[in-house]
């Protein structure tokens, strides 16, 4: 809980916490609008006097670099429930925003279209070392207000491709290992770094464990990436489906940027990048990748060109592309999708998932979710190794030994919240795979699904439920 305690010099409240959390409700962990938990309920935050200052304190209370925005307006859209700050007073210097002055709780003429904001910066590593540029050298990794370095045992172009992504430097040439650009010094945060190349930042990618690590300086980690800026576009923006002859789930692909709506020229458009579309749409899987306006041209803008997807990415956003509005195109090209149109649901973010059963261990057992409070089990229909590698990624398990069905691990009891488990393997978490719905299933506890994961690695270091 947060108690509020008053300043009779400067007429000020502060705001004193007694196990109370803060969150970024939007589309991305580390920008959106800001919130607090009091009274057991979620509130959010006046805009007046809000600032660079107070936006700061936000990123670095949930690890999320240093601030690049401090957004006022309701920008990420207008909260529900009661506001209860306003009037934020932060040096900058505080560790969490409960530590700084405001104008009290209540004390307010504000309304939820004075929502504040924040837009971090989300990234936490650089390239050093001598004869490094800005897309080549020593990777180094920010924590616990250090900079360290990373360890090339298991290091290869998967890992340097993440780091190249991470700091828009275009494509991965090179992993040097044994400290080519020299070594550093201090802390070697990192060792036995894996990922699968997928990942938008180093942070998701399984390690060690930070400071983990059987590694001197000589060993240390570099890229050498393409030096091309390629932009991505910011998660604010939005795409739809219009167009002649256009249903929801087919039409001209289009693109809101700078208030304006605009097209996406078809060149290297294909199946990959439709899908996509289709993902992000809840249109179910791509059937055709129209090109030459199939579903007519449109007009003003052409925001996107050479557009680069690999088919797995969640949103349109994380693709790749030449930067908005650098085209060589005319309306004549416009890109469009046609999709199944069945609507496919993923699980919330704000859902757990655990292994159970008889038998099991950390790294092996039923898998149960965690949705509205209740757990639940899943039905083992079309489960397979690919599902069951991204449990025990999300779980920190190591890879996927087996995908047991018919409940190998004992038949759970109560809800069974997911059938027709559909992952790539390449996901995260299990919030991001395809399944019928929430409790839309055909099953009993007789056909509950498991995993067996090959081993235990430590987590990373955590901060509320925020990883750095």
């Amino acid at each position: 809980m947060f108690s509020l305690n008053f300043n009779i010099k400067t007429g000020c409240c502060v705001l004193c916490l007694t196990g109370g959390q803060i969150r970024l409700t939007g589309s991305s962990r580390c920008f959106g609008r800001v919130e607090l938990h009091y009274n057991n309920t979620w509130g959010t935050v006046c805009d007046d006097e809000w600032d660079l200052n107070d936006a700061e304190v936000v990123c670095r209370e949930l690890d999320c670099g240093s601030a690049l925005n401090a957004t006022e307006s309701a920008l990420f859209g207008e909260g529900t429930g009661p506001i209860w700050l306003n009037g934020m007073r932060c040096s900058g210097k505080e560790s969490s925003l409960t530590e700084c002055w405001h104008s009290g709780s209540g004390s307010h003429n504000c309304t939820h279209s004075k929502d504040a904001g924040v837009i971090c910066s989300g990234v936490q590593i650089r390239l050093s070392g001598s004869g490094s540029t800005q897309c080549s050298g020593r990777v180094e990794i920010y924590h616990n207000n250090i900079w360290g370095t990373v360890c090339d045992d298991e290091w290869d172009l998967n890992d340097a491709m993440v780091v190249c992504r991470e700091l828009n430097c275009g494509a991965a040439k090179d992993a040097p290992q044994s400290a080519q650009f020299g070594s550093g010094t201090g802390q070697i945060w990192l060792d036995d770094v894996d990922c699968s190349g997928n990942e938008r930042s180093l942070t998701e990618c399984q390690h060690r464990g930070f400071g983990n690590n059987n590694c001197e300086h000589s060993e240390d980690a570099s890229v050498i990436c393409s030096g091309e800026k390629i932009f991505v576009l910011s998660e604010l923006d939005s795409v739809r489906l219009a167009g002649s002859g256009s249903t929801r789930c087919s039409g001209r692909v289009e693109i809101y940027h700078k208030n304006t709506w605009g097209t996406v020229c078809d060149d290297k458009w294909d199946l990959n990048y439709a899908m996509v579309v289709c993902r992000e749409l809840n249109c179910g899987t791509a059937l055709d990748a129209p090109q030459s306006a199939q579903f007519g041209e449109g007009t003003g803008q052409i925001w996107l060109d050479d557009v680069d997807c690999s088919g797995n990415e969640r949103y349109l956003t994380e693709c790749q592309h030449r930067g908005f509005g650098n085209n060589n195109c005319g309306h004549i090209d416009d890109a469009g999708v046609i999709g199944s149109g069945e609507e496919i649901f993923v699980l919330s973010e704000l859902d757990s998932v655990r292994l159970s059963g008889s038998g099991s261990t950390r790294c092996s057992g039923r898998v149960e979710i965690y949705h509205k409070n209740i757990w639940g089990t899943v039905c083992d229909d079309e489960w397979d190794l690919n599902d069951a590698m991204v449990v025990c990624r999300e779980l920190n398990c190591g890879t996927a030994l087996d995908a047991p069905q018919s409940a190998q691990f004992g038949s759970g009891t109560g809800q069974i919240w997911l059938d027709v488990v559909d992952c790539s393997g390449n996901e995260t978490s299990l919030t991001e795979c395809q399944h019928r719905g929430f409790g839309k299933h055909n099953c009993g506890h007789s056909e509950d699904a498991g995993v067996i994961c090959s081993e235990f690695r430590p987590l990373p270091e955590t901060r509320g439920q925020n990883r750095l």
